[in-house]
């Protein structure tokens, strides 16, 4: 009669792992995030891997395992997509006055620009960490900075210039976390703990102001270095 009672033995995440893979593929159409040249979806399966491996001990395994996975692969998905893309994006996705791709029906120039507010406050916080995030936008920003267009853009020499100048600009440890927020796919929580950063707040995770802080003198040290140095490279150059 015990024997009978005995609980089955759980199950390691080891053993899941096929199932894990496939669950994982089965959302693969929700990443649509492919302007970030080095960042792909091996990189998202891995880091949905490790999520789900650390959570493991939270899985109820009297109840199906698919559906638990298949809410965390999809909340992680929706979060790199967040953290790589839509926390920078400009306000005029999705408005309601926005005409076309860069056109504002309520702007003076009929122009997605500063005249906005919404606008204005996106391209002095926000506009540099997309163009650093993302290389069709560096490549679209480089354009206008040079006054030209350019067929050989050289992408990774360019923003190897930059780095170079922001080098220059900042001390080594700032220098550092910004290779790590920028180029290095390293989290906040990390960035933080580098720095040595603490925090006294409730439910806030060590250094989040500061990290927050960082990143926007970054942008603006970026587009300062932007705007007075030509940092385009050209496969001719």
């Amino acid at each position: 009669m015990n024997s009978l009672m005995k609980k089955k033995p759980k199950q390691k995440f080891e053993e899941c792992a096929d199932i894990i893979d496939d669950a994982i593929r089965r959302q693969r159409s929700k990443w649509q995030l492919d302007a970030i040249n080095w960042f792909d979806f091996d990189d998202v399966t891995q880091i949905i891997k490790i999520h789900i491996h650390k959570k493991w001990h939270m899985w109820d395994q009297e109840r199906p395992l698919e559906p638990w996975i298949g809410r965390i692969i999809s909340n992680q998905i929706r979060n790199l997509v967040r953290n790589h893309y839509g926390n920078y994006t400009k306000p005029c996705n999705g408005c309601q006055f926005s005409v076309g791709d860069r056109q504002c029906a309520i702007t003076a120039s009929n122009l997605q620009d500063s005249q906005c507010k919404l606008y204005e406050k996106w391209e002095n916080q926000k506009k540099v960490g997309l163009e650093l995030k993302t290389t069709l936008s560096i490549e679209n920003h480089m354009s206008e900075i040079s006054s030209r267009v350019s067929e050989d853009f050289c992408y990774d020499s360019s923003v190897e210039r930059l780095n170079q100048y922001m080098e220059k600009e900042l001390n080594p440890n700032h220098y550092r976390a910004y290779k790590m927020l920028f180029f290095e796919n390293c989290d906040e929580e990390e960035v933080a703990k580098f720095m040595g950063y603490k925090t006294n707040e409730k439910k806030r995770k060590a250094g989040y102001r500061q990290v927050k802080n960082l990143k926007k003198i970054f942008q603006t040290r970026a587009e300062e270095i932007m705007k007075k140095f030509d940092i385009i490279i050209h496969e001719s150059d």
